[in-house]
């Protein structure tokens, strides 16, 4: 369990039915923070001496309220400058990874990685003033959603210098069409662990994930251009 503190640079176009759509940036456009400390959870399960097996979660929700600086089409409806628009961003990631140490030594192991990472993301915007300065009444909202699919293939290191320390990498790499989604992503991360006891420790790592995936699915169709990166300080338990 760990506190991750994240920093994300998005760029999302959502194409409308009659009309293509314009490429935002949530941060500069819209105003959501980038910065911010989430709750990460995973556990890793190693059943036979040369597979282990990892999951994770964590969730990133924001909201903000703005004055636009320019213009822009999101999803067949235009959004003017000067409007103030309120956003709401939903982001899940669901990890899955397996690791086949095919080289494992007394205090070292290496070995190839299959990952996937599940992103679930939820994108809602809200005129709450028009252009003009007019209050607007009713709702005037609009939402995308979609699930993006992200494997990745690469390698995992491990490096136990001393019994109560062990440094680890791990890297991965992708590019395909799953599900009406063709995608790139990148994978990485770099990370040390301590255990002063025997069941309990303590990890810090740097983790970074990219994706460009241009979809076409019923609930979202457009481009999804997505950086994560940031530190994770946690704690581990051992049975």
């Amino acid at each position: 369990v760990s506190g991750y503190l994240n920093r994300f640079d998005t760029d999302v176009r959502a194409d409308g039915n009659t009309a293509r759509g314009n490429e935002m940036n949530l941060k500069r456009d819209l105003g959501l923070d980038d910065n911010k400390a989430i709750a990460y959870i995973g556990a890793t399960w190693r059943p036979f001496d040369h597979h282990e097996f990892g999951i994770g979660y964590y969730r990133n929700d924001l909201d903000n309220t703005r004055q636009l600086q320019r213009q822009f089409e999101f999803n067949d409806t235009l959004y003017e400058a000067n409007a103030v628009v309120g956003t709401e961003y939903d982001f899940k990631a669901y990890e899955l990874n397996n690791v086949w140490w095919a080289a494992s030594h007394e205090n070292w192991a290496l070995g190839p990685r299959l990952g996937l990472v599940w992103y679930s993301i939820n994108l809602g915007l809200s005129v709450q003033v028009d252009s003009g300065g007019n209050q607007v009444s009713g709702s005037r909202s609009n939402e995308v959603s979609a699930d993006l699919p992200a494997p990745t293939i690469g390698g995992s290191w491990r490096w136990s210098p001393a019994d109560q320390w062990r440094i680890s990498a791990d890297v991965g790499y992708f590019s395909a069409n799953v599900q009406d989604v063709d995608a790139d992503v990148t994978f990485g991360r770099a990370g040390v662990e301590w255990y002063p006891w025997e069941r309990f420790g303590f990890s810090l790592d740097y983790t970074l994930s990219h994706i460009d995936a241009q979809a076409s699915k019923n609930n979202f169709r457009g481009n999804f251009d997505f950086q994560d990166a940031g530190v994770r300080f946690g704690v581990a338990y051992r049975f």
